[in-house]
C-alpha cells in the first residue's frame, strides 16, 4: 500500500507525490479510475481519463480540460474572443452602412460618414446583393451573441480567480455550507487556499512568465487552515452523502440511453442537459441513489455482493422500485 511506502503516486505528473509523513494518505482522495491518490484540489476528468491537477471544468471547445497549467491562457481566451468579436461587428456594421447608403435612407443625421470615395467610384469589389447582406446580419448576430456569452464567462472565471478558487471548489464551498446548516454544527469552513488578498490571488493564476505559481501539488494556504482543509471537507461530504444515499432495486431493464423513449414522453422530454453517462440497467440490480431529479436520479450502481461500489450517474426513477 501506498501509506506503507511512504509516497503516494501523483496520476498527474510523471513522478511521485512525496509526503514527509504516511498518515497524509488518510487526507487524500483516492481515485477508483486511476487507481491512486489525488493531489490536493485535483480532480478526476470522465472525458480526458485522467485526475487533472487543480482542474475548473472540461471545456469542450478547446477540447480540453482547463487547469493548473492553462487557467491563466484559457482565461486570456475568454478576454480575447469577444474583443475579436466585437472587432468583427464593427466591421459588419460599417460594411452594411456603407453598401446600403445609396439604396436605403437610414435618417441618421448624427452619423458623420466620408462618404465622398464611395459616389465618385460606387462599384464594389464584391457585389453586395441580397445574400450578402443575409450573411452580414447572420454574421453579425453571432458575433454579439458569442460577445455576450463568452464575456459572461470570463466575468464568472475573474470572480473565481480573484478568490483563488476555481468554478468546483466554489461548488464544494457551497456544499459545505449546506452541510453544516443541515446538521446545525459548530463548526466552519475556511476556504484554506484564499490568500485573503485579490491582487496576491491573481498572481498564483496570472504571471509574466506565463508559468503559474507553484507546482500543482502543493499550495500556499491561509493563516491558520489545514493544508488538506479542503480534501478534509470533500472526503465529510462524500461520507455525508453515503449516509444520506437510498437504495433502490431496478424492476425492470434500462439500456442507458440518453433520451428512452420507451419509458414514457414525460421521461423523454425531461432529460437532463448534462453529458454524464447513463446507467444500464438490468432487472434486479441495486441503485445507491444520492440524489435526484423528478424522473432522474444521480446515483452509483452496486455491482458485486460485496457492497462494492462504482460511480455512475443519471438513472432512470421510474425503472426503480
Amino acid at each position: 500500500m501506498c501509506c506503507q511506502q511512504n509516497y503516494v503516486f501523483c496520476v498527474i505528473c510523471p513522478f511521485f507525490y512525496l509526503k514527509e509523513k504516511s498518515q497524509d494518505c488518510m487526507y487524500l482522495q483516492y481515485c477508483k479510475v486511476c487507481q491512486s491518490y489525488k493531489a490536493p484540489r485535483s480532480h478526476h476528468c470522465r472525458k480526458c481519463n485522467r485526475c487533472v491537477m487543480k482542474m475548473d471544468h472540461h471545456c469542450p471547445w478547446i477540447n480540453n480540460c482547463c487547469g493548473y497549467q492553462n487557467h491563466a491562457s484559457f482565461t486570456l481566451f475568454l478576454l480575447l474572443a469577444p474583443l475579436g468579436c466585437i472587432h468583427a461587428s464593427f466591421i459588419f456594421v460599417m460594411t452594411m452602412y456603407t453598401q446600403l447608403y445609396n439604396r436605403i435612407s437610414f435618417g441618421w443625421s448624427s452619423v458623420k460618414i466620408d462618404m465622398s470615395a464611395a459616389k465618385r467610384d460606387p462599384r464594389t469589389i464584391i457585389p453586395f446583393g441580397l445574400s450578402a447582406f443575409a450573411a452580414s446580419l447572420f454574421a453579425l448576430g453571432l458575433a454579439l451573441g458569442t460577445t455576450i456569452a463568452v464575456g459572461m464567462l470570463f466575468i464568472i472565471q475573474m470572480k473565481v480567480i480573484l478568490t483563488n478558487k476555481t468554478s468546483i471548489e466554489s461548488w464544494i464551498e457551497e456544499k459545505a455550507k449546506d452541510r453544516i446548516q443541515y446538521y446545525q454544527t459548530d463548526e466552519t469552513f475556511i476556504f484554506p487556499y484564499d490568500m485573503g488578498s485579490k491582487w496576491k490571488n491573481f498572481k498564483q493564476v496570472f504571471t509574466w512568465s506565463g508559468i503559474p505559481e507553484g507546482d500543482g501539488l502543493d499550495w500556499p494556504v491561509r493563516e491558520g487552515c489545514h493544508r488538506y482543509s479542503l480534501t478534509i471537507e470533500q472526503l465529510k461530504q462524500k461520507a455525508d452523502k453515503r449516509v444520506r444515499s437510498v437504495r433502490y432495486r431496478a424492476i425492470e431493464d434500462y439500456s442507458g440511453v440518453c433520451c428512452p423513449v420507451t419509458k414514457g414522453v414525460k421521461t423523454f422530454f425531461t432529460t437532463p442537459c448534462t453529458e454524464e453517462p447513463r446507467i444500464a440497467l438490468s432487472k434486479g440490480d441495486l441503485i445507491l441513489a444520492t440524489r435526484g431529479l423528478k424522473h432522474w436520479m444521480y446515483g452509483e450502481k452496486i455491482l458485486n455482493s460485496a457492497g462494492d461500489v462504482w460511480m455512475k450517474d443519471f438513472v432512470h426513477t421510474e425503472s426503480l422500485d
